[in-house]
């Protein structure tokens, strides 16, 4: 039974990550090319992908508290035992902290990608009045 929980909760926060990943692809794709407009603007935005699906996946699969179903927590006490309530709790835990997660992770990128843009736009003024000048 331990190892059907386990199947199912990877199965589970893969494919929340693959849709959540695909929803943000396009914003992803447009603030890239706008900070970096370059040819390894592609290569961030695969690694950035990457980066969610595996940041996704490691959050909704918590190896450690599935742990509680093998070994118990105290010497004396017998390890959990897998009832519908607990499926149904480790499923909704599993698409809470995989989204948590990828919300996390792209909070990070997006403040960074906020302040290149940022710096990236004062770049852009201060050419422009440069060229005024000339």
């Amino acid at each position: 039974m331990f190892f059907t929980l386990l199947l199912a909760t990877f199965l589970i926060a893969s494919i929340v990550s693959l849709i959540v990943v695909r929803i943000f692809d396009r914003p992803l794709n447009r603030i890239l090319d706008r900070i970096i407009q370059d040819d390894i603007a592609s290569a961030w935005r695969r690694y950035i992908t990457f980066a969610a699906l595996v940041v996704g996946i490691s959050g909704g699969v918590r190896i450690y508290e599935l742990e509680r179903y093998i070994e118990p927590p105290q010497k004396d006490l017998a390890p959990l035992v897998l009832t519908t309530e607990r499926w149904v709790l480790e499923i909704y835990r599993t698409i809470i902290e995989c989204l948590q997660s990828i919300a996390w992770m792209y909070l990070v990128v997006f403040v960074f990608a906020l302040i290149a843009y940022v710096i990236v736009k004062i770049s852009e003024i201060k050419q422009q009045r440069a060229g005024r000048t000339d």
